[in-house]
């Protein structure tokens, strides 16, 4: 701690320095001619002779070396995810400009007016004419402040996370790629983006313990959405026949490296087709979205090579017949046995226990991107019944790296069979399932003016980033993941030494 405070001092005495130099130590706008990565694209290639022909540049960004050198030096800018070198001779710039550069920490943030050269070595460089400071650095970057690894630092000071490590930063810009992939490829296909509401009198669209607020003004409590489903299907009635949501979920659920109390989902629906034909747009969807945002549509995760252009396909049954581990493997025919389900799992019903065999046996196993369909009613309330199988839906998920990355089905559109549905759930509520879906009346109402048929899909944004930027932990890709308060103590003493 004494070395921060005697760092701090310091800090304070280089704020009243710079001052005394007549530069505003947070100072004011500063137009750049270029951003760092424009140049490099720019001019990178060019020889020491092509930049003799005099390019004059204005660049910005936070110093992140500094070499002196007597009377001359060297720093770097970093801006973007770029670094670019400036060359500060004594002679070359005012008095008060070098005296400046003399006063300069790593982590400060400045303006340069130059051109560009190359020096001995050929490094593309800045020969500055004059500096402008723009922002004082009070609180010191960490040792070796080009790979921070602290896991709780990395994520609770995404700020300094990214400063640090350009393949966050890399991992964000990634996450925006595959935003806007999906988005473009909806776009292109006739739907139509919406916003739905975030808090909602009941919730529904998932299986999930969802956050209560309190609204004072109508003196009523109201739920922070779990899904965007069920208004989204309002609007397919109301005749927006198709229509996409990229919005904020919350379930008041448990953290792990593949959950995030509040997480990204993209929700898309379709009149008139069925999951048949959701199957044929996800495919379409998640390969050019690897491509767009990787260059690929095969990636890498944590050594292993998925590739998005080619999908297995297996029913649920087949799905835990293949990964079965022990001696007595079922047949088919024993997985379409109840009796046989029964005696195989805690479950209560023969299609929770299959669920249940399914995420025992089969789900960590499905590495390569994967489609599992034929689902049991009972896990899948809101999806249509299979017309040969009343107790299987018409419904699929999709898996890469032993995660689930979508839902979809064909949905359910009878509303005197939607009600039975909220009923079964209801009872299984009253039997102490906290994750059982609730009655929704006016959605039953919607549904007797009629739906017409469709197929709807969510795609979990987080994960399928963690697969494409090879994250091992959601928060990875969150920039700001839900974290314990923190537990520093003298962390607003310290802000407040900030003062001088």
């Amino acid at each position: 701690m004494a070395l921060e405070d005697e760092m701090l001092r310091q800090r304070h005495e280089r704020l009243a320095q710079i001052r005394e130099l007549g530069f505003e130590p947070y100072g004011h706008a500063f137009e750049y001619t270029h951003a760092v990565p424009d140049i490099w694209a720019e001019y990178g290639q060019k020889s020491a002779e092509e930049l003799a022909n005099r390019i004059e540049v204005r660049v910005a960004g936070r110093i992140a070396t500094i070499r002196r050198m007597g009377k001359a030096g060297f720093l770097h800018l970093l801006q973007n995810g770029e670094k670019l070198q400036v060359y500060i001779k004594k002679d070359a710039v005012r008095e008060s400009n070098y005296k400046l550069y003399e006063l300069l920490d790593n982590g400060d943030i400045i303006g340069v007016t130059g051109y560009l050269f190359r020096t001995k070595t050929g490094e593309l460089t800045v020969h500055a004419e004059e500096i402008v400071f723009l922002s004082k650095i009070m609180l010191a970057l960490p040792e070796k402040w080009h790979g921070l690894e602290d896991i709780e630092t990395r994520y609770r000071q995404r700020y300094l996370d990214l400063i640090a490590n350009q393949d966050v930063r890399n991992v964000f810009v990634t996450r925006s790629k595959i935003i806007a992939s999906l988005r473009r490829q909806l776009d292109a296909r006739g739907f139509l983006e919406v916003e739905t509401p975030m808090m909602q009198l009941l919730y529904g669209g998932a299986a999930a313990r969802p956050f209560v607020t309190h609204h004072n003004t109508l003196d009523t409590d109201l739920y922070l959405r779990i899904a965007p489903e069920l208004y989204l299907k309002r609007l397919v009635v109301g005749g927006l026949e198709r229509v996409y949501e990229i919005n904020r979920n919350f379930r008041n659920e448990g953290i792990s490296t593949q959950h995030n109390p509040e997480f990204t989902m993209l929700e898309f629906y379709q009149a008139y087709t069925d999951y048949r034909g959701m199957i044929e747009l996800s495919k379409d969807l998640l390969r050019q979205t690897a491509i767009d945002a990787t260059g690929s549509s095969e990636v890498t995760y944590e050594g292993r090579k998925l590739n998005f252009g080619n999908f297995r396909q297996l029913t649920m049954r087949e799905a835990v017949l293949e990964f079965w581990r022990g001696a007595d493997k079922p047949s088919l025919a024993d997985l379409k046995d109840p009796d046989w389900l029964l005696r195989h799992s805690q479950e209560k019903s023969p299609g929770l226990a299959l669920a249940d065999l399914f995420e025992r046996y089969a789900e960590e196993h499905l590495i390569e991107p994967t489609i599992i369909y034929e689902f049991p009613a009972e896990i899948s309330p809101l999806s249509k019944n299979n017309a040969d199988d009343s107790d299987f839906v018409d419904r699929f998920e999709i898996y890469a790296a032993g995660m689930e990355i979508a839902n979809a089905f064909t949905e359910l559109n009878d509303p005197q069979e939607q009600r039975r549905r909220f009923e079964e759930q209801l009872a299984r509520k009253a039997g102490g399932d906290e994750e059982a879906h609730v009655m929704d009346e006016d959605y039953i109402r919607a549904l007797c003016y009629g739906m017409p048929p469709a197929g709807g899909e969510g795609i979990g944004i987080d994960r399928l980033t963690m697969i494409l930027t090879n994250s091992k932990s959601i928060r990875d890709v969150i920039l700001f993941p839900l974290l314990r308060p923190e537990g520093e103590i003298g962390l607003v003493e310290k802000l407040r030494s900030l003062a001088p």
